[in-house]
């Protein structure tokens, strides 16, 4: 009897957190610093050839990541020390949090149930040095109760083509939000005590969904200020989830204030 051969390269997961600051987004292009190419380039260096990485969520010029995934084929090297290895040759703006073998197969990009992302505003008259560069300054009025109903709006199918560029790769504009929620959040200073500066309110933004589009979020949350600063009214925002033009839809949120939170497989 003939042994059974696995059709499937043996496969490796990436658990990965950067600060999107430095880089071009995630995907390699000439003569940017991009996340990929920092990986693959360590990743050459320690296997002698240089791996095609699968990544769960393509992130833009300065957006953050806490749990980004990534896959790659690989046959022989102990995950562990690999992991190591990355997290000595990367800049310090990126970690891999955790390397571990991963089901054969395991696509890091086509297997994902879902992906979560979170959008910081730091509300008020002052900016905040321990915020810089990690959510988004908004000097203006801001009701937090419209942006909590913006949100239970989102909830279920709705048609995004007014929250993604008039140009663009997409060809199903149909996305499923499973969660979208706005909390308080905190601005933390030394020993991890919270820092209460002036009138400022830290707001965070969860969004969880079957897939996203690009600049989806960030002219989600540009859309969703206006209403919460009066300038827009909910029933507006309401018809924007049924295939409205771009052009109707807010501006586009700066990227610093955005983050990968986590992606979700089968089983987890």
């Amino acid at each position: 009897m003939w042994p059974i051969v696995s059709l499937f390269v043996p496969t490796l997961r990436l658990d990965i957190a950067y600060n999107g600051a430095g880089f071009a987004g995630w995907a390699a292009q000439p003569g940017l610093r991009t996340v990929q190419e920092e990986l693959e380039r360590a990743l050459e260096r320690v296997l002698g050839e240089r791996p095609r990485l699968t990544v769960a969520g393509r992130t833009d010029a300065g957006v953050h990541a806490w749990g980004q995934v990534a896959s790659l084929g690989l046959a022989d090297e102990p995950p562990e020390a690999l992991g190591r290895a990355l997290n000595g040759l990367t800049g310090d703006d990126i970690a891999v949090l955790a390397a571990a073998r991963a089901p054969d197969g395991f696509d890091a990009r086509r297997d994902a149930r879902s992906r979560t992302y979170c959008y910081r505003v730091l509300a008020g008259s002052v900016q905040s040095p321990f915020e810089l560069g990690l959510s988004l300054f908004w000097p203006h009025r801001v009701y937090p109760g419209l942006l909590e109903r913006c949100a239970e709006q989102l909830l279920g199918t709705h048609d995004f083509t007014a929250f993604t560029p008039t140009e663009t790769e997409h060809v199903r504009f149909e996305r499923e939000i499973l969660r979208a929620e706005w909390r308080r959040g905190r601005t933390l200073g030394p020993e991890g005590r919270t820092i209460a500066t002036g009138d400022l309110e830290l707001l965070e933004f969860w969004i969880e969904a079957d897939a996203f589009m690009r600049n989806m979020v960030r002219v989600l949350i540009g859309t969703m200020l206006e209403v919460a600063g009066g300038r827009r009214s909910l029933e507006d925002f309401a018809a924007l989830l049924d295939g409205a033009p771009r052009e109707r839809a807010g501006d586009t949120a700066h990227a610093q204030g955005l983050y990968l939170a986590s992606v979700r497989y089968e089983g987890a």
